[in-house]
């Protein structure tokens, strides 16, 4: 649905604060945002009780095609993002084929602009089949992609890592790692030690500032990631970091032997959960990504040994975060709405702020009313969340997209 529409009555989010304010559409751009105007619009929608700011962005979501469409297609996780108040995500490269190469990347990008409802821009890899030896070209793929990554494997090789900092600084791309060193896995899921996570955030920061190399650390989750990070953007390396909803809200205390809580890296403890909310607090952190990674019910019914890894997250995150984290009294709502929009969409160049003249991006949540998470009514192919059940504020009722509207709550 497009046209001219009018966002009466909602509390607009701004990095300045927040004010009572209309929000005018008019063309796809913001036409005003204030009171008191002659607009006659298409349509008008009552935010009373809302928040209403720039659409969400999200640099780290698995859409699982081409390769895996029973898990999730372009379409159906681009409904789940805009249930979310998403307008625009990154779409990792662990797919068939993988997108290492222009040809590769053109059959997801065909997929793209075929089945969906808000912008998706796909990760191109690091090394060629994610294997970690031979690397991609990046010059040729860098103006196709957001970024590289071989997410879901860490780089072992660091002779290769290097290299690859130095070919992507040239290019001015943006290396975004998975971290995780092979050498400290056990044979279980539950021995996946924290050391596996730091110890390649340790060496790839050496690299980073020996290489000038933009390098963006993939849904940390330890308190020595957070110690690391923040020293070495002390010293100017040119780092940036994300962690995910399920990170700050839950430890390995909450875990079940259920596949809805495993995911890589796994849930830490306490500790390391308080350091990554520090870590939002004085800016180590610089977003929040969900890490939305769907399986089947199959996949995931095999409890925390056998089943795949990976949780569902766009649908939930805002609400999750804004009753977990704002409502206590710990962020400000101008603090979430900038980890989950605007330092995303400033660090990975993805356009999209809520002003006159701009493109008319737009999320409303609704912050008064309470409901409980319940995963079979997602967008989602994927339906495993461990937040199932929990009651949240913060629920999405618009997502507008150049002037679109991609969702409504009915």
């Amino acid at each position: 649905m497009s046209g001219s529409l009018l966002i009466k009555n909602g509390t607009v989010v701004r990095p300045e604060g927040t004010c009572k304010a209309d929000v005018a559409v008019l063309d796809g751009r913001v036409a005003w945002i204030g009171a008191g105007s002659d607009f006659r619009p298409d349509r008008v929608f009552d935010a009373a009780g809302c928040a209403v700011g720039p659409a969400l962005a999200d640099v780290h979501v698995h859409f699982r095609v081409p390769g895996n469409p029973e898990k999730e297609t372009i379409a159906t996780g681009t409904a789940a993002a805009a249930r979310g108040g998403y307008t625009v995500v990154c779409a990792m490269p662990n797919l068939d084929p993988v997108p290492d190469s222009p040809a590769h990347l053109a059959v997801e990008q065909a997929l793209i602009d075929r089945e969906a409802l808000i912008d998706v821009r796909p990760y191109a890899a690091i090394t060629e089949g994610r294997a970690g030896r031979k690397l991609v070209d990046f010059a040729a793929l860098k103006d196709r992609c957001a970024a590289f990554s071989d997410d879901g494997s860490g780089v072992q090789d660091d002779a290769v890592m290097e290299e690859a900092m130095r070919r992507v600084a040239a290019c001015g791309g943006i290396l975004a790692a998975h971290c995780e060193d092979n050498s400290y896995l056990g044979g279980s899921y539950l021995a996946i030690p924290a050391e596996s996570e730091w110890k390649q955030v340790e060496r790839d920061l050496v690299l980073a500032e020996r290489t000038g190399c933009h390098y963006h650390v993939c849904h940390i989750s330890t308190k020595e990631s957070v110690r690391l990070i923040r020293a070495a953007k002390a010293r100017g390396v040119r780092v940036t970091c994300e962690t995910a909803p399920h990170y700050l809200l839950l430890t390995a205390a909450d875990r079940r032997d259920e596949g809805r809580f495993k995911m890589n890296p796994p849930l830490r403890d306490e500790e390391d959960r308080r350091a990554l909310v520090e870590g939002l607090l004085d800016g180590t952190i610089d977003m929040i990504a969900t890490d939305h990674a769907p399986h089947t019910a199959e996949q995931k019914s095999r409890g925390l040994e056998g089943s795949a890894m990976g949780i569902v997250g766009l649908e939930t995150a805002f609400p999750l975060l804004y009753t977990g984290l704002v409502l206590p009294g710990i962020l400000s709502l101008e603090r979430l709405w900038d980890l989950m929009s605007g330092s995303p969409r400033r660090v990975f160049g993805l356009g999209g702020a809520l002003e006159p003249g701009a493109a008319a991006d737009i999320a409303v949540f609704d912050l008064g009313r309470a409901y409980a998470v319940d995963s079979a009514a997602f967008a989602s192919k994927g339906k495993s969340t461990p937040f199932e059940g929990w009651t949240v504020r913060g629920g999405c009722v618009l997502t507008v997209f150049k002037g679109k509207t991609v969702y409504a709550q009915d």
